[in-house]
């Protein structure tokens, strides 16, 4: 993609005149730079594209001002995730064809926008190993995401130079938490194995297709624009706050069961549908009492950003249903399959994230939690991408609210 639009393209893309092309750059809302050879003006791609859409977003905002913080117009501008047209783009990488064969250190190196050797470089967490057993002995008994919540803030403790403003720095302290949290998710020692790998000893998974498609996982679920947990995570390191803090705040919004919480609601579906037999009955009469208030109707299924069907969930299913070779594992597909058929039937709509994250722990046998320890280790590469943005932007983040309140008294 050119770096550079002419005059024409520039306009073209904005939808405006030439003469109102012209009075952007007389009036410093855009700027232009001779060309090399020719005596044309030309105009920074990416500026015209982030000109393009705010002019955009200003056209929907005024009836759905108050609607920003839900599902609304744009509040913060970024670089790193477009979801478009169906689409999920990590720094202008088709994020599904990108998970088909890169590692998370891969996706994270270019969601960071480092070097690949960055991960080999960057030194190990600087934690005893007496002190990290003695943690997970306190923490075994807890729930993935419990335990992680209370060894991070333990871990970053020992961490050196938290609050430096250096990137290489902060790229280091970015590598150490990746392998911090991957250990507390699963309940193992910090490793500098790459990071599915890790998970993949934890739970006893050998099989190669088994191992790819837990590498696969974690990068579809790498980064997703300002979610609500991405939100908190740069709220957070607006105020300055470190890495280690940043990640552990986007960990407990992670965990609400209206986020990747929502796992836990999947497995649930999982386990009612196949105890009642009839798998269509059950969706029916799930759907009957179901509340409409909720933002999907079953668990799973329908995401308000790809009306087609959610590209990270598809994925995940076709890798999950050529992993299926056993003979339990073929029963346990039928079933998800089952549930996939009758939801689309029932309300025509596709399987999430959540859902192929859930059905990848069922079909697998993988320990209760691995499916949200997937989402939440693959998310905190996309975290620590937004805090460093945030960090880079230097400004504090402070909406402002609408008072509808009962009115003051009257003097």
């Amino acid at each position: 993609m050119s770096t550079y639009l002419t005059a024409a393209e520039a306009a073209a893309t904005l939808g405006v005149s030439l003469p109102t092309l012209y009075s952007y750059v007389s009036r410093g809302v855009l700027k232009s730079a001779p060309e090399s050879v020719g005596k044309r003006r030309l105009y920074a791609a990416d500026e015209v594209r982030r000109l393009a859409r705010r002019k955009a977003d200003g056209k929907r905002a005024g009836k759905v001002a108050q609607e920003v913080l839900d599902w609304g117009v744009p509040v913060l501008e970024s670089r790193i995730t477009l979801i478009s047209d169906g689409r999920l783009v990590y720094r202008g990488r088709d994020a599904i064809e990108l998970a088909r064969t890169a590692t998370l250190e891969e996706a994270a190196s270019l969601l960071w926008e480092c070097s690949g050797t960055c991960f080999e470089e960057a030194p190990d967490a600087p934690v005893a190993a007496g002190s990290w057993r003695a943690w997970l002995r306190q923490a075994h008994a807890s729930a993935p995401h419990e335990r992680a919540l209370a060894l991070l803030p333990a871990a970053a403790a020992h961490m050196p130079r938290l609050f430096t403003s250096g990137r290489q720095a902060r790229l280091e302290t970015a590598v150490m938490l990746l392998r911090v949290l991957a250990a507390a998710l699963v309940a193992a020692a910090p490793s500098r194995v790459p990071l599915h790998r890790q998970l993949a000893t934890a739970w006893g998974v050998r099989k190669r297709r088994h191992l790819e498609l837990l590498r696969a996982a974690l990068v579809v679920c790498a980064d997703h624009e300002l979610n609500a947990s991405t939100f908190t995570v740069r709220c957070i390191a607006s105020t300055g706050m470190h890495l280690f803090g940043a990640v552990t705040g986007g960990l407990a919004a992670l965990a609400g069961p209206r986020h990747c919480g929502e796992t836990m609601l999947v497995t649930a579906l999982f386990h009612e549908a196949c105890e009642a037999g009839d798998v269509d009955r059950y969706v029916a009469a799930r759907l009957a009492r179901g509340d409409q208030q909720q933002r999907t109707i079953l668990p799973g299924f329908g995401h308000l950003l790809y009306p087609n069907g959610d590209p990270r969930g598809a994925l995940l299913l076709e890798l999950l249903a050529q992993c299926a070779t056993t003979r339990a594992e073929h029963r346990a597909m039928a079933d998800i399959d089952a549930i996939v058929r009758a939801a689309r039937d029932a309300t025509g709509l596709a399987p999430t994230v959540d859902f192929a994250l859930s059905a990848l722990e069922r079909v697998l046998g993988l320990p209760p939690g691995a499916a949200f320890s997937l989402f939440a280790l693959g998310r905190a590469a996309g975290w620590i991408a937004h805090a460093m943005e945030q960090y880079d932007d230097g400004r504090l983040i402070r909406p402002r609210a609408r008072y509808v309140g009962v009115d003051e008294p009257a003097a």
